[in-house]
C-alpha cells in the first residue's frame, strides 16, 4: 500500500473522506507532496477529540476533523477542501479580520463567546463559539497556515441566559407575592373581600357569613344554621360547574391551598366573576376534615387581566413577526453586503480594513490579503493623498461624515479607478460605501475636451457661425465675424439680422428664420453690408434647436464675383458660338438657295427663250425644273421655321396609335431589313390634339435616328402609352401638371452619354461624321413638341440603348378620323357677286392670288397693309373671304386686323397666308372657327382649294 492512501491516519469520516479524494487538481496538489507541517498538523487535527480545522495556503484551503464536521451541519462534506471564505461567505465579515490577523500578524489568539449568525442548517441561526487561533510554519519560519480549535458555547450561554431570565423571574415572582400579600391586607382594608365560608367535609355543612350569603343570593338564616355544597352551588353560572366541582374535588383530595375564579348570579340578576381562596385540611388517614376560605370580588381585575391577555397576546405575535423580521434583514443585509457593486468596508482607527464585501475584488483586483494586510491610504493616489487624509482627520477627530467625497485608488493592474466615497464615523469606526465613477469622470474630461475643442472652433473658425432666435435677434456671434464682416460682438448682439442685410433680401431672410421656427432647416444666400459699405454675399445653413437657430454661413463673395466674371464670359462664348453657327446657317441657306434659284431662274429664261422661238415642246420640262425647285426651297424654309419654333401648325385631334400604324410600313422600308420595328400601342389611348403630317415628320426622323444608331443592326420599339403627370414629374419633366400621350421611340444602339443627351437638343449638334448631319433633326422635334404644348426627353445608357419619348396634351374629344380631301381641279364655282379681299404688302402675292380668284369666279379687291384692309372691312362692302397676309407693315397684324373686322362682320371668314406664324395668330393652340391658314409658299391648287372651302362651309 502506498504512502499517499494511507495518510492520513485515522480520522473517522472525515479522514477517510480525505483519503478518498483525489487531491491533485487542487491548490495542495497530490497528498505525497503535502509538506511535513501540514500532513502533521492534519493528523493532530483528525485525532483530536475537540472541533478543529486547518486554513493552508494562499488559497485558504480548508481542512477539518468530525467534531468540526459536527458545527459545519449542512456544509460538511463540501467545505472539505474549499477556499475559507467560501465556507462561511455570511460571516466572512467577521473571520476576515481574525484571518488577517493570525496568517499576516503572525498573532495567537483565542476570542471567548464569539457571536456569529451562521446559515448552516438551511436558515439563520445565532451561534456562540471559543475560537482559539494559531499560526502555522514552516521549517524557516514563514506562515502556511493557521490552526483553529474551537468549541461551540450556544448551549452554555443560552444556558446562561436561561438561568438569568429564570432568576429574574424568581426575583419578579417573589416580588409580586410580596405585592400581592399587600394588595390583600390592602383588599381587606377596603372590602375587597366579599365574603367567607367554613366547610365541615365530614358532615357537608356549609357554614357563610352575610355577604357570602348576598354574593350567592342564599337566606343569610340559613347561611349561619348550615347549608349544603348543592344549595351553595346552585347560582353559579352553568358553564362553570364542571371546572368548579372538578377544582373542589381536586384539592379535597390533595389537601392544601385552594383558588378558583367562577360566575356567580347575584341578587340583581347578572353574572359576577369572584375568586373563592381557601385552604383544606386533611385528616391523618388522608380524607378532608375543614374546608374554609374567602371570596374576592374579581370582576374588574378579571376585565384588565382579559386586556391584558389581549395585549400578550398581540405582543406575542409582534414578537413573532419582529423575529421573522430580523431574520429576514439579517439575511438580506449579508445579501447586500455579498451582492452589492458598491464597494463597502469597515475601517479601524488606524486606517485597516476591518471588513470589506466582495466588491473590492471586483472593482480593483485586490485581493482579500491583499486588502487586510495593508491601510487604505497605500491605495490612495500619490495626488489625492494630502486631502484624503484630510478627510480621515475629519472624520476620526472632529466625527464629521464625507459625503461624494471623490478620489482614485490603485487597481492591481496599474491603472485608477475614481471612487466616490460615503463615509459615516461611528464608536471609532468608520463605516463607509463607495461607487466606481471611474466612466463618469472619464466622460466629464471628454465632455470638457470637446468642449475646449468646439470653443476652439469657434474662436478659429473662418465662417461664420451665430446663435440666432426666432425672432431675428443675434444671441451670439464667432470672432470670425469681425474679421469678414468688420462688426464686433457687442455690434451686433441683441441687435436684428436685418439690421446689417441689405433691404432686396429682407424677405427671403425673414422667410429662413420663419421657416427654423418651424422645425425646417433653412438654406439661404443674402447680402451682408461690410461695415465699410461695401457688400458681401454669405451662404448659410441652419439648423433649430429648442427656441434658437444654429446656422453656419460662409463669405462667397469672391466666388459670387468669379461666378459673374465665368457667366459673362460663357454668354460672349454663346453669343460667338451663336454668330459663327448663323454665319454657318446662312452660308449653308445661302448656298442652296442659290442652287434653288438658279433652277428657279434658268428655268424661267429657258421657257422666255423657246416661247419666242416658238418651241413650246421643253417649257412644260422647264416647269417642272422650276417648281420642284420651288417645293424643295417651301420645304427648307419649313426646317428653319420648325428650328425656330415659328413653323405654323395645323392641329387636329390625332389617334397617336392609327397614325403610328399608318406609318409602319414607311418606316420599315427606310430603316431597312436588318432593323426589327415593333409597335407597342396602348389599346385605349387618349386622343391628342397635333399637327398630324409635322408629328409623322417628327416619328420617321426618331427612327432614321435610331437605325444610324445600330449600325449592325438590331431593333426598333415604337410604343404609345397615357400619363398623367403630378406635380413632382412635371418640375422634372419642366412642363405643367396634367394629362399626356407619350410617343416613344426605343432603340437598341450604341446609347449616350450624359453629355451627349445634354447637347443632343442643341441646335447644329450632331455626333454624326461630317456631312452626314445637320443637327437640326432633334430640335426640330424639340420644337414642334414645345410649340404642340408638350415636352421631349431623351433616357439613354451607353450600351444599352436609347429611348425618346415625345409628351403631347391630352384631347378632350374624339379623335378626327376624316381623311383629308383629294383636290379637286381648279374650275370657276364663285356664285354671283362673292368678293373677296385680298390683303398683302407682296405685289406679287397680291396679283398672285387676284389671278386665282379670277379664274375662280370671285371678285378680287386687294389692300397693301392692315389699316387700308380693315377701312374696306367696315364700309358696307361685300366680302365674303379675306385673305391676308399675318406680317403687314405698320401698326397692325392680319390677326389684328381680323378681329378688328370680326367686331362689325361675326361671321368673316379668314385664310391667313404666311410665312411664319406669329404668336397672336394662334389662340390656346388653336384658330377660333372660320379661320384657317395657308403657309407660303404653296400651290395654287392649294389656295384654290382652300378658297372653295372655307366659302363653302
Amino acid at each position: 500500500m502506498s504512502r499517499a492512501s494511507t495518510f492520513p491516519i485515522g480520522g473517522g469520516e472525515t479522514g477517510a473522506a480525505i483519503r478518498a479524494r483525489d487531491w491533485s487538481g487542487s491548490p495542495l496538489g497530490p497528498v505525497e507532496t503535502w509538506s511535513t507541517t501540514l500532513r502533521a498538523t492534519l493528523n493532530v487535527v483528525l485525532a483530536s477529540a475537540f472541533p478543529a480545522f486547518i486554513v493552508w495556503g494562499p488559497e485558504q484551503v480548508t481542512l477539518y476533523n468530525d467534531g468540526y464536521a459536527g458545527v459545519l451541519h449542512d456544509k460538511h462534506p463540501n467545505a472539505i477542501g474549499l477556499p475559507f471564505r467560501e465556507v462561511w461567505p455570511e460571516i466572512w465579515d467577521v473571520l476576515a479580520p481574525l484571518v488577517h490577523r493570525t496568517l499576516v500578524e503572525g498573532e495567537s489568539f483565542m476570542m471567548e463567546d464569539l457571536p456569529l449568525l451562521m446559515l448552516r442548517k438551511g436558515y439563520p441561526e445565532d451561534t456562540w463559539f471559543t475560537y482559539s487561533y494559531a499560526p502555522l510554519r514552516d521549517d524557516d519560519g514563514p506562515i502556511l497556515g493557521l490552526l483553529c480549535t474551537c468549541i461551540e458555547t450556544t448551549e452554555a450561554v443560552q444556558a446562561r441566559a436561561q438561568r438569568a431570565a429564570n432568576e429574574a423571574a424568581l426575583r419578579k415572582s417573589e416580588a409580586a407575592a410580596r405585592e400581592n400579600a399587600e394588595r390583600v391586607q390592602l383588599a381587606l382594608q377596603a372590602g375587597a373581600i366579599i365574603g367567607t365560608w367554613f366547610w365541615d367535609l365530614p358532615r357537608d355543612r356549609f357554614t357563610v357569613d352575610e355577604a357570602f350569603a348576598r354574593v350567592f343570593g342564599l337566606d343569610p338564616a340559613l347561611g349561619r344554621e348550615g347549608l349544603s355544597l348543592a344549595q351553595v352551588v346552585s347560582n353559579v353560572h352553568p358553564d362553570d360547574q364542571e371546572a368548579l366541582a372538578a377544582a373542589i374535588k381536586d384539592v379535597i383530595a390533595r389537601g392544601g391551598h385552594y383558588a378558583h375564579q367562577y360566575r356567580v348570579r347575584r341578587a340583581d340578576g347578572h353574572y359576577y366573576w369572584i375568586e373563592a381562596n381557601g385552604r383544606v385540611d386533611l385528616a391523618p388517614d388522608g380524607t378532608g376534615l375543614y374546608f374554609p376560605g374567602v371570596l374576592i370580588d374579581v370582576e374588574r381585575r378579571r376585565a384588565v387581566e382579559a386586556e391584558r391577555d389581549q395585549a400578550i397576546l398581540e405582543l406575542r405575535a409582534l414578537n413573532a413577526e419582529l423575529e421573522q423580521k430580523v431574520i429576514a434583514q439579517a439575511l438580506a443585509r449579508g445579501r447586500t453586503w455579498q451582492l452589492s457593486p458598491d464597494v463597502l468596508a469597515v475601517l479601524g482607527p488606524s486606517g485597516y480594513f476591518e471588513a470589506f464585501n466582495p466588491a473590492w475584488q471586483a472593482t480593483l483586483g485586490w485581493s482579500d490579503i491583499d486588502i487586510a494586510s495593508k491601510p487604505f491610504i497605500d491605495f490612495v493616489h500619490p495626488d489625492d493623498i494630502e486631502k484624503t487624509e484630510a478627510s480621515w482627520r475629519d472624520l476620526m477627530e472632529r466625527n464629521l461624515p464625507a459625503l461624494r467625497f471623490e478620489n482614485r485608488y490603485r487597481h492591481k493592474d496599474g491603472s485608477w479607478r475614481w471612487l466616490s466615497w460615503v463615509a459615516v464615523p461611528d464608536d471609532g469606526k468608520v463605516y463607509c460605501s463607495a461607487r466606481d465613477v471611474t466612466v463618469e469622470k472619464e466622460a466629464e474630461a471628454e465632455l470638457r475636451a470637446r468642449t475646449a475643442e468646439r470653443d476652439r472652433m469657434w474662436d478659429s473658425s473662418p465662417d461664420l457661425l451665430l446663435v440666432i432666435g426666432f425672432d431675428g435677434v443675434f444671441q451670439r456671434v464667432n470672432p470670425a465675424w469681425t474679421r469678414v464682416l468688420g462688426y464686433t460682438p457687442h455690434e451686433l448682439v441683441a441687435h436684428h439680422v436685418n439690421e446689417f442685410v441689405i433691404e432686396e433680401d429682407h424677405a427671403q431672410t425673414v422667410d429662413a428664420y420663419v421657416e427654423a421656427a418651424g422645425g425646417g432647416e433653412p438654406r439661404i444666400v443674402n447680402r451682408y453690408r461690410h461695415k465699410d459699405g461695401s457688400l458681401r454675399w454669405i451662404s448659410w445653413v441652419g439648423v433649430p434647436e429648442g427656441r434658437l437657430t444654429y446656422a453656419t454661413g460662409r463669405d462667397i463673395t469672391a466666388e459670387r464675383e468669379r461666378q459673374a466674371e465665368l457667366e459673362v464670359a460663357q454668354e460672349q462664348l454663346r453669343q460667338a458660338q451663336k454668330m459663327e453657327a448663323v454665319g454657318q446657317l446662312t452660308g449653308g441657306l445661302a448656298h442652296d438657295f442659290n442652287n434653288l434659284l438658279a433652277g428657279i431662274s434658268g428655268s424661267l429664261e429657258l421657257m422666255k427663250m423657246r416661247i419666242k422661238q416658238g418651241r413650246t415642246e421643253d417649257i412644260e420640262r422647264y416647269m417642272g425644273v422650276a417648281m420642284g425647285a420651288t417645293r424643295r426651297a417651301a420645304a427648307l424654309t419649313h426646317r428653319l421655321l420648325a428650328f425656330s419654333r415659328r413653323q405654323t401648325l395645323a392641329p387636329r385631334p390625332t389617334d397617336a396609335n392609327a397614325l403610328v400604324g399608318g406609318l409602319l410600313d414607311m418606316i420599315r422600308r427606310t430603316v431597312g431589313p436588318s432593323i426589327e420595328v415593333e409597335a407597342a400601342c396602348l389599346g385605349d389611348l387618349w386622343p391628342t390634339l397635333v399637327d398630324q403630317p409635322q408629328l409623322e415628320n417628327a416619328l420617321l426622323n426618331l427612327c432614321i435616328n435610331a437605325r444610324d444608331a445600330m449600325p449592325e443592326g438590331g431593333r426598333i420599339t415604337i410604343e404609345t402609352a397615357n400619363r398623367a403627370i403630378d406635380r413632382h414629374g412635371a418640375k422634372s419633366l419642366d412642363m405643367p401638371e396634367g394629362q399626356y400621350i407619350a410617343l416613344s421611340v426605343s432603340d437598341t444602339g450604341t446609347g449616350m452619354t450624359p453629355h451627349v443627351i445634354a447637347k443632343a437638343f442643341d441646335p447644329f449638334f450632331t455626333t454624326k461624321p461630317l456631312g452626314q448631319g445637320t443637327g437640326l433633326g432633334l430640335s426640330m422635334i424639340y420644337g414642334f413638341a414645345q410649340q404642340s404644348g408638350g415636352q421631349v426627353r431623351i433616357y439613354s445608357e451607353v450600351g444599352q440603348g436609347t429611348t425618346v419619348t415625345i409628351y403631347l396634351p391630352r384631347h378632350r374629344g374624339a379623335a378626327d378620323t376624316d381623311d383629308i380631301p383629294a383636290q379637286a381641279p381648279l374650275a370657276p364655282l364663285a356664285s354671283a357677286g362673292e368678293t373677296v379681299l385680298v390683303v398683302d404688302d407682296e405685289p406679287a402675292v397680291r396679283m398672285l392670288v387676284t389671278d386665282v380668284l379670277h379664274d375662280l369666279g370671285y371678285t378680287a379687291i386687294e389692300a397693301p397693309d392692315g389699316a387700308a384692309g380693315l377701312k374696306i372691312l367696315q364700309s358696307q362692302a361685300r366680302i365674303d373671304l379675306l385673305i391676308s397676309d399675318v406680317g403687314l407693315p405698320g401698326m397692325m397684324n392680319g390677326r389684328q386686323m381680323a378681329d378688328a373686322a370680326r367686331v362689325t362682320r361675326p361671321g368673316l371668314k379668314v385664310l391667313f397666308i404666311t410665312g411664319f406664324a406669329e404668336n397672336a395668330l394662334l389662340n390656346n393652340g388653336q384658330l377660333e372657327a372660320g379661320m384657317s391658314v395657308l403657309t407660303k409658299p404653296f400651290p395654287v391648287e392649294s389656295l384654290a382649294g382652300r378658297i372653295r372651302e372655307l366659302i363653302a362651309k
